[in-house]
């Protein structure tokens, strides 16, 4: 027996022990009676959304998604592969001198070209143009395909590498944690490319490279990453045990923390269990506003793009929750906060954005929102992205008569395109 087919029969269960009609609960989950009629006598087979949004509705934690929760043999291939993924590649292990030329022609090259940037007295001056590249590379990214600026990444976290052989012993922490920072955020661009194997190489690569840097931190960060992946596939479980799991430390720093309770948070919002989504928002939002006055090593881990995280966050999490008005409200009010040139991050939460007014019903409004992002996801196409831009198809599908909708649809199916890597 389908495992769908037990849906119906306790969606039934569920709405009469909570006293609504059949009528009343198509006004509040914005599906219509008919299509729920089907849903409860096993004739179709119900869409992920319409379960947590009826989950949520008929409060029956998560009793209704785990009837349709994927089986675990299924989940997080992409994490598993790098299980067996065989040796790293070591990048720095390499010729110094060759690794130097890779980046010759970059702001690092021009920088030990000057007069008075000699590694072996400039060391702050170096550290501050490496850093201020590696700033420069983040702009880079939120403005251009992450494939394209991968190879580049690379050369320079070969080139930050090369650096230790020749720069003062006082240099040498700093720069393996910054060459470190580089290579977390090509894992990054690597997962936004679709890349998932790549991405959790390189972020095997950065945590090795902090640990000789004497940060062990970054270990606890690269949990949360590879939580990123799972989130993504789908495995709330996985999320949550991976997002847990670098919250251990008792030494954290408070950002690593709050991001890693944040990604838990997602992790039960996924699986429909609102308390402790919530709990773990909170201590989210109490770990990132002690982070303000706390910076660790190296440059800022994490998006600093976000004027407040945990809210933004708070507003997918209520999405996953299957309640997309209140999602919509706090990602109003949160998208527009985000900076105009931050382009990557204004795609991806914007499509959320849309697709919480999309499932409120709200279906001009949500067009009016995808067809503003559609230029940006075309020229900072993100693997990550790509996924919402197709639930946001699927849930405007339903409105097909809609002229809002016609319109729309031509460029949504050309944002979902292959990337080509």
């Amino acid at each position: 027996m389908n495992t769908w087919s037990a849906v119906g029969p306790e969606l039934r269960r569920l709405r009469h022990q909570a006293g609504y009609t059949l009528t009343e609960l198509s006004l509040a989950v914005n599906y219509s009676k008919g299509y729920l009629s089907k849903v409860e006598r096993g004739k179709v087979k119900p869409s992920p959304d319409l379960v947590r949004r009826v989950d949520t509705f008929l409060r029956a934690k998560g009793a209704l998604r785990r009837l349709v929760e994927p089986s675990p043999r299924n989940r997080t291939a992409a994490v598993r592969a790098n299980d067996d993924a065989g040796p790293v590649d070591r990048r720095w292990e390499l010729d110094p001198a060759e690794l130097l030329a890779v980046g010759v022609d970059t702001l690092i090259g021009t920088v030990l070209k000057r007069p008075g940037h000699a590694t072996s007295s400039g060391g702050t001056a170096l550290l501050d143009a490496l850093t201020t590249q590696l700033e420069q590379s983040r702009a880079l990214g939120q403005c251009c395909d992450p494939a394209t600026l991968l190879p580049v990444l690379e050369a320079q976290t070969r080139s930050v590498v090369a650096l230790l052989s020749t720069g003062a012993p006082r240099d040498r922490l700093p720069l393996l944690v910054l060459a470190s920072r580089f290579a977390e955020f090509a894992g990054w661009m690597a997962q936004e490319a679709g890349m998932v194997r790549a991405a959790l190489s390189w972020t095997a690569d950065a945590v090795l490279l902090a640990q000789a840097g004497e940060d062990p931190h970054l270990a606890s960060y690269a949990l949360v990453r590879r939580a990123l992946v799972t989130l993504y596939d789908g495995d709330s479980s996985g999320t949550i045990g991976l997002a847990a799991q670098a919250q251990t430390d008792g030494r954290l720093p408070p950002r690593i923390r709050g991001l890693a309770a944040q990604r838990e948070a997602q992790g039960h919002a996924l699986a429909g269990d609102e308390l402790a989504c919530m709990r773990a928002l909170e201590r989210a939002r109490r770990s990132l506003a002690a982070a303000e006055g706390d910076a660790g090593p190296g440059p800022v881990i994490g998006t600093t793009n976000l004027a407040d995280p945990a809210a933004m966050v708070t507003g997918w999490c209520l999405y996953d929750l299957g309640s997309p008005r209140e999602a919509a409200q706090v990602l109003d009010r949160e998208c527009h906060r985000i900076p105009e040139n931050a382009l990557r991050t204004r795609t991806r939460y914007g499509f959320r954005r849309a697709l919480a007014h999309a499932a409120a019903g709200e279906v001009e409004h949500s067009c009016a929102i995808a067809q503003g992002l559609l230029d940006m996801s075309v020229a900072t196409p993100s693997a990550t992205v790509r996924s919402d831009i197709r639930r946001l198809s699927d849930e405007l599908g339903r409105y097909r008569v809609n002229r809002a909708v016609r319109e729309l649809q031509p460029a949504l199916a050309w944002a979902l395109k292959p990337a080509l890597i």
